[in-house]
């Protein structure tokens, strides 16, 4: 059965409004994601510019199509919004009106309206322009990959394309008459061509949503909440998964009288010297090095291919950094840390973490046992570090 233009029409504008108010719907539902209020209200606007489309003939041709573009490209614009604020960028509201504005503007010189082929170019070459910056923000992220990325980026970038590929259609080939025929023939073709990316668009711009939703409550599931590193789950992951290529070292942590400055100075104080201790060590430890809590005031790391020399100077590295920090709270409080080294691993058994992390509190527990402030390395005889 062949679909005429006011079908296409009418299906187009049901499945955009239908769209729109689903993802308007779900943003409802999780409003910091703001690229999906952007997203449904572009369908909803895509849905009366498609509309003012289809009564082409029927009303005014200032608003089939001055004003249907103008209102068709406030759509892209908010698309392109849409893809910045999901990225976390600034929605810059100039920008977004940039291409209404200059659409409406040509459209008031005579010589350009009386133009088929110059409307043709100029619209053609905003959306276009709008539909490929959209792909280039979602094209580059800030350290986030989501697998419907580069999914939605391609498609934006070839709907670019297309709406591009009219330019040259339009310069090479013969203007087609102006009666209605040729321009319900474009209708139809237009509307087709908006429903496909209509429904595909909105699809992945929800996938994509979705899949940061599930990234965040991982990364909330493996960090601890007070000093933002790991925890004892994710670290133990970690570590299993660099273990399986070879040995490794792990520095056990443990900062010295820590219950004294909780009931002494108050959990205020003990939490600042966490989160103070969490940002020394991380200074000072390698880049790439998986550290993490274990619990209370303990914490671990584990470094990859380091022999026991360099864990050794690494963990001293640290407790001298720890001895010059002094808490805002309490500025007069010392803080010390007592560490255990061991390394092993290499043989694939997914208890190795543990079994290091044994050895580690062993040496751990010498290092408090010799009056603490100090580094011991595990071993067949446990020996501090000069």
């Amino acid at each position: 059965m062949k679909l005429d233009a006011p079908t296409l029409v009418t299906v187009t504008v049901f499945v955009m409004v239908v769209m729109g108010a689903l993802t308007l719907l779900s943003w409802s539902q999780a409003r910091q994601t703001r690229a999906l209020g952007f997203l449904g209200a572009a369908q909803l606007v895509g849905a009366a510019a498609v509309t003012l489309f289809g009564l082409r003939g029927l009303v005014p041709d200032w608003l089939s199509i001055g004003v249907a573009n103008a209102v068709m490209l406030g759509a892209n614009g908010l698309i392109w919004s849409g893809a910045r604020s999901f990225e976390g960028r600034r929605v810059p509201l100039l920008w977004l009106a940039a291409g209404p504005v200059i659409w409406l503007a040509a459209c008031l010189v005579p010589p350009f309206y009386a133009s088929l082929g110059a409307r043709v170019i100029l619209c053609s070459a905003l959306a276009g322009l709008y539909c490929a910056v959209t792909a280039r923000t979602l094209w580059h992220p800030r350290g986030e990959r989501l697998p419907s990325r580069a999914p939605a980026s391609i498609l934006l970038a070839s709907e670019a394309l297309l709406i591009w590929a009219r330019i040259p259609a339009t310069l090479i080939l013969p203007t087609p008459p102006t009666g209605i025929p040729g321009q319900t023939f474009w209708v139809a073709v237009l509307s087709f061509v908006g429903l496909l990316y209509t429904v595909a668009v909105s699809v992945l711009f929800m996938a994509l949503a979705k899949e940061r939703l599930e990234a965040e409550q991982r990364r909330a599931a493996e960090t601890d909440p007070l000093t933002g590193i790991a925890n004892r789950r994710a670290l133990a992951s970690e570590a299993r998964r660099a273990l399986a290529t070879g040995p490794a070292a792990v520095l056990l942590f443990d900062l010295d009288h820590f219950k004294r400055v909780n009931d002494t100075f108050g959990h205020a104080v003990g939490d600042a010297v966490l989160v103070g201790f969490c940002t020394v060590a991380r200074q000072v430890l390698p880049a790439g090095t998986a550290f993490g809590r274990l619990g209370g005031e303990e914490f671990a790391c584990l470094l990859p291919t380091a022999g026991t020399g360099e864990a050794a100077r690494i963990a001293e590295t640290v407790r001298l950094a720890v001895a010059t920090m002094r808490p805002d709270l309490v500025p007069s409080l010392a803080v010390t840390v007592s560490v255990g080294v061991a390394r092993g691993g290499g043989t694939g058994s997914a208890s190795e973490f543990e079994s290091l992390l044994g050895l580690a509190d062993r040496a751990l527990y010498q290092a408090k046992a010799q009056g603490r402030d100090r580094v011991v390395l595990a071993g067949p005889e446990l020996r501090q570090v000069a």
